[in-house]
């Protein structure tokens, strides 16, 4: 699968073997030359790519698609060929390093832009949340739904994959009898459906109609022309005249609205213009609530559309920590952490081994405590307007009384009897300040039956720093595999035997030493001081020759790369605001964001807030203008 643009973009800084302040445009094209122009050049040029293609400054700009493809093959080191002479990989990341600043320049000269806004199905969590809200029904219908995949920036509410498959038609047809079924029958559902019901004085039809004036614009979250709900008062009284009652014609009526596009898709009304403009009221406030909430807009949200004030930036400022506060915000809090760092997996095949860890899998409430406490921690810095750094280091977490056994703490005696979670000073020397000392986290990092430096290591570059590695070569054997080394050698001494090779060495030396500072910490996160009867080794040094020894320390490391992080969050925040993979042009927003948030000290609203602000995010890309072709 093609990675996407903005995961292009920082792949260029893993690691960050800076290119040296003379390199130029003139240093790549020497680059080029000497590792692909024998395989690219001229009518035989493999794979239909010619040098000749990206031969001049302008081409980062003409040919900015065919820069980041070759980029993301130089960076996977997949040119040149295999037999062939190759860069080494401080080479590689220098070229690639300039590549992505040049071809950022380039996307940014003009100005931050907005980019495309692809129609939507609500994915299933979202439909749930949009059911629930529509109809004060507190059910989860979507887990009949079929999984939605991950797609943009990782996340599973991204237009690329929420296609509309004949299995789903079929289900929302299914879940859509179900809700009104149920509807009819629960008190409160029925109160928020049924405002209107045939008397002296009002007919039938009328009733229906009014039903319909309330409904329709709450389901299609924006207002309903006569002409989009005439077919509905049609179909109510195809119903009655078949002999159905007044309830049984309004609900099967509804059930119809239940499957409309309308409700089932997010659609925002065409720019017929060339140049971007705003969005429209009601479609930005799908937008704020979905982000934030995964749901519905709410009363308060449709009255400010509609008022026509939503476009103003201090309404907007406002309105963010009023929503952030909403119980409704842990749903994004909860989709994003477990989706942006992997922990949803836990769940699945990444959940540690039972056998190998019983106090983990024989204990429900733990493992939910666990599953639960990123989650809770990023709620909390959100609407308490905490610094985001504290998801590197804190000197506070969440806890209860569960995790408290589990990490060996003495806590006060009301927060240690206490199973609920609460949000908790950490004693000295806990090693549980923020992500990296969080079960979840290093769980997910691991294999289900042991801690590995590797996956560790990785995980830090690609989910904290946005700086993923590349790929191992083919036929390179797990550590599992390999044949070498006694049993009862730590993960360390026998990783050391893999990475003999020089091939395997030159990542490896810049992955693991992030995962050898957390070795202290086994799969399920318990600290360790021994590992195969020996003592942890706990000691690591980067490429660059920092030295560090165990997780505090490491937390210092990554402090002294917080701006990495933090571009790495927005990116990942923004693309999942937007729904959609990020493009080229997406990392002029970013970088406004991220200066945003460097301007308000790193506070958790101030970059739910940027985004909600960004170009991006409020404005409305034009209709590319038609150039008529030429007769001659």
């Amino acid at each position: 699968m093609t990675r996407p643009f903005a995961y292009l973009l920082l792949a260029a800084l893993t690691c960050l073997a800076a290119p040296p302040d003379n390199y130029s445009f003139e240093t790549a094209q020497k680059f080029l030359a000497t590792y692909c122009q024998t395989c690219h050049q001229g009518k035989t040029a493999v794979g239909g790519f010619r040098l000749q293609q990206v031969a001049t400054p302008s081409s980062l700009r003409e040919e900015a698609q065919r820069w980041i493809s070759l980029s993301r093959r130089v960076t996977n080191g997949e040119m040149p060929p295999k037999g062939a002479p190759a860069p080494d990989l401080d080479k590689r990341e220098q070229f690639t390093h300039w590549l992505q600043v040049a071809l950022r320049a380039e996307a940014c000269a003009g100005g931050v832009v907005p980019g495309p806004a692809p129609i939507r199905r609500l994915n299933r969590d979202e439909y749930t949340a949009t059911l629930r809200d529509l109809l004060d029904m507190h059910l989860d219908i979507g887990q009949t739904l079929p999984a939605d995949g991950a797609g943009g920036e990782g996340f599973d509410n991204a237009a690329e994959t929420l296609f509309l498959s004949p299995l789903h038609s079929e289900k929302y047809m299914e879940a859509a009898k179900f809700a009104m079924d149920f509807a009819a029958k629960e008190y409160k559902s029925r109160t928020k459906v049924l405002v209107a019901t045939p008397n002296k004085s009002l007919t039938a039809r009328q009733a229906a109609q009014q039903v319909l004036k309330t409904f329709l614009p709450r389901a299609f979250r924006r207002p309903v022309t006569a002409g989009e709900m005439a077919p509905y008062l049609a179909l109510f009284q195809a119903a009655s005249d078949q002999g159905l009652s007044y309830e049984e014609s309004i609900f099967f009526t509804l059930r119809g609205a239940l499957v409309s596009p309308l409700f089932l898709f997010r659609a925002e009304p065409p720019n017929p213009g060339t140049e971007m403009r705003p969005l429209d009221s009601h479609a930005l406030a799908s937008r704020i609530s979905y982000f934030l909430w995964g749901s519905m807009p709410d009363e308060l949200l449709t009255d400010v559309a509609a008022s026509g004030k939503l476009q103003d930036t201090e309404v907007l400022q406002q309105l963010v920590p009023i929503m952030l506060r909403n119980d409704r915000s842990l749903s994004f809090a909860e989709r994003f952490i477990e989706q942006w760092l992997h922990t949803r997996e836990l769940a699945h095949d990444k959940a540690p081994d039972a056998k190998m860890f019983p106090a983990y899998n024989s204990d429900e409430e733990l493992r939910s405590d666990i599953r639960n406490q990123p989650v809770l921690f990023l709620r909390e810095l959100l609407v308490k307007n905490l610094s985001l750094l504290n998801l590197l280091d804190s000197r506070y977490t969440i806890g209860t009384s569960n995790l408290a056994k589990h990490f060996s703490l003495k806590l006060p005696l009301n927060q240690a009897r206490t199973k609920q979670p609460q949000w908790i000073e950490l004693p000295e020397g806990s090693h549980r300040g923020g992500l990296l000392g969080m079960p979840a986290v290093l769980a997910v990092s691991s294999y289900p039956y042991r801690t590995s430096p590797v996956l560790r290591g990785a995980w830090i570059l690609e989910s904290i720093l946005g700086t993923p590695p590349p790929p191992p070569p083919p036929n390179v054997p797990a550590l599992e595999e390999t044949k070498e080394g006694p049993l009862s050698a730590t993960v360390r001494e026998r990783l050391a035997l893999h990475r003999a090779s020089a091939e395997c060495a030159n990542c490896h030396d810049r992955i693991d030493p992030l995962g050898f500072a957390l070795e202290n910490y086994d799969v399920i996160g318990r600290w360790r001081d021994e590992e195969a009867g020996k003592p942890v080794d706990n000691s690591a040094q980067l490429s660059d020759g920092t030295r560090f020894h165990g997780p505090d320390q490491l937390r210092t490391v990554l402090l002294d790369r917080k701006d990495l992080f933090i571009r790495n969050l927005a990116s990942k925040m923004l693309g999942y605001a937007l729904g959609r993979g990020l493009r080229l042009q997406d990392s002029c927003a970013v970088d406004q964001i991220v200066a945003h948030v460097k301007e308000h000290e790193y506070s958790a609203q101030s970059m739910v807030e940027a985004i909600v602000l960004s170009v991006p995010f409020r404005y409305q890309a034009g209709r590319a203008a038609i150039v008529p072709k030429r007769s001659d």
